[in-house]
């Protein structure tokens, strides 16, 4: 399939999918609606990815015509436990998205059915290792809140109209690659609600470009990495850009994050299993990173990305134990409690590997402020973890305008220098916001792989510089904009003033003679 071919065909399911989602909603706000469609989706994709996997084992044991769907329950239960084993969860075949489908219209009590398919699918996995992954993955699908209608028949129309309208996508044959369409369909609907829902989809919703350029400088120069993390993950985009950057199988020891917000940490899951990343492939913690961090007992990650959250407040030193805590100990000071970023930062560094580098989104206050961000900014220039600052231009993210920056760390630099690239000007006017090109990614990344100065956009600084401005380390003290002001020769322009002086004398001179005459010829 050609390009323009796939892309035609991936902006008509687009399409689809944002009517479906305005169509169907009704007086269901579309950031609350947002839970049925995508927990529709999923609840599509786990059927699909399961019925394909029993029926491709099925055939290559020379079962030509097997099909898991029209398989009996009681017989399906003797594969349970191989099933449980390989995949993580287990489905009855009454219970699939498309027998459960078949009959939606006619069911009366459809709202109980899927709320006990729902509990099933989940409960398929107590007891083993994926128990944790499965657990809760469908809580925000209410299938009898009064949002989706006043009356059990109301509630069930819109239910049923809902599966037909998934039922309907065209996502292919699941076994002809349809996972990238699944995590491609999830994605688009990830972007546009948050477009939409402002500031609270800004939250855990990365652009995806911007997934992308911190994910390529995070693994620059390496072809595999042991794992990867995310201190603040949000609905898992930065963590699966490693896949498609890398390669899921270069990932070697899987997908680490964590995340306060539940509905959205519910979602992170969703989406690693719409993009076919296994339940032993990824861990996905619920909590706040800066009070509670679940992965205390795991090595060092080599690859760290992150889109925390901006300036939010924490205990900070209102907590007695932070200050003891090792993460951040060695600089003495905690971050303000009404701005927890370099927490964050600090969290990053403590769990980073010697070989790895962390790529985090900042706001820029962060780069300058005095305080106690100004001595953790001392901390990490003094011990020469900081690589490069990046400046991105502004409005690049959804529920903000301004113009962030990623900070780069790594333990075990090749230089006592620092990098600062101004990116500010990289960009494209998109419809709502500024876009990052793959030009400008590349420009970008070039830059910062190769260390090198280029006038009006990038500077390589020795420490002592840094130290003399106080450790500033906004881009913007040490990389000189280019003056895009048109540049006025002053003897040229006081030539053609005097012209038009000379011309405007001699204009009056001819207007004062011809109304001389005039008057004349009136006496």
């Amino acid at each position: 399939m050609t390009n323009n071919k796939k892309e035609q065909e991936r902006s008509a399911l687009h399409a689809t999918i944002w009517r479906i989602a305005n169509d169907l909603r009704g007086s269901v706000d579309g950031w609350d609606f947002k839970q049925y469609v995508l927990g529709m989706l999923f609840y599509r994709f786990i059927s699909e990815n399961l019925s394909s996997y029993i029926n491709e084992k099925q055939r290559e044991a020379g079962e030509k015509d097997f099909d898991y769907a029209a398989l009996d329950d009681a017989q399906a239960e003797h594969g349970r436990e191989i099933i449980l084993e390989e995949k993580g969860f287990f489905v009855h075949p009454s219970e699939l998205f498309e027998n459960v489908r078949k009959h939606a219209s006619a069911d009366a009590n459809l709202n109980e059915t899927l709320e006990k398919v729902f509990h099933n699918i989940e409960s398929s996995a107590k007891g083993t290792n994926s128990e944790s992954d499965m657990k809760g993955l469908f809580d925000d699908i209410d299938v009898n809140s009064n949002k989706l209608g006043a009356t059990v028949p109301k509630r069930n129309e819109v239910l049923v109209k809902l599966m037909n309208a998934i039922g309907d996508l065209n996502l292919g044959n699941y076994g002809d690659n349809s996972i990238d369409l699944f995590g491609d369909a999830y994605e688009y609907l990830m972007t546009m609600y948050a477009a939409n829902a402002g500031k609270s989809g800004g939250e855990f919703f990365t652009p995806q470009e911007v997934s992308e350029l911190l994910t390529r400088i995070a693994v620059a120069g390496k072809t595999e990495v042991n794992k990867v993390y995310d201190p603040a993950c949000g609905s898992g985009s930065l963590l699966l850009k490693f896949a498609k950057v890398l390669g899921k199988e270069n990932v070697r020891n899987g997908f680490f994050g964590q995340e306060i917000n539940i509905t959205t940490y519910n979602l992170c899951r969703i989406n690693m299993f719409l993009h076919d990343i296994n339940y032993e492939q990824f861990d996905i913690a619920h909590g706040d990173t800066l009070i509670d961090p679940k992965h205390w007992d795991d090595e060092p990650f080599e690859a760290i990305v992150s889109n925390p959250p901006y300036s939010i407040r924490w205990d900070g030193d209102a907590n007695p134990i932070l200050i003891n805590d090792e993460r951040f100990t060695p600089v003495g000071i905690l971050a303000p409690k009404s701005k927890a970023d370099l927490a964050f930062v600090m969290h990053a560094l403590s769990w980073l590997a010697t070989n790895g580098t962390a790529a985090i989104v900042c706001f820029p206050g962060v780069m300058y402020r005095g305080g106690s961000e100004q001595k953790i900014r001392q901390y990490l220039i003094d011990n020469n973890f900081i690589e490069a600052v990046v400046q991105l231009p502004p409005d690049l993210f959804f529920g903000t305008t301004i113009a962030t920056c990623i900070l780069v760390l790594k333990k075990n630099k090749a230089d006592n220098k620092t990098l600062f690239i101004d990116g500010s000007a990289e960009f494209v006017r998109g419809s709502a916001k500024n876009k990052l090109t793959n030009a400008n990614m590349r420009k970008i990344l070039d830059c910062y792989t190769n260390r090198t100065s280029h006038e009006h956009f990038s500077r390589l600084v020795e420490c002592a510089e840094i130290v003399e401005k106080d450790y500033n380390i906004s881009a913007s003290s040490y990389v000189v904009q280019k003056d895009m002001r048109e540049v006025v020769d002053i003897t040229e322009l006081n030539a053609q003033i005097a012209q038009i002086v000379k011309r405007q004398v001699e204009l009056r001179t001819q207007i004062d003679a011809i109304v001389a005459d005039l008057e004349g010829e009136a006496s």
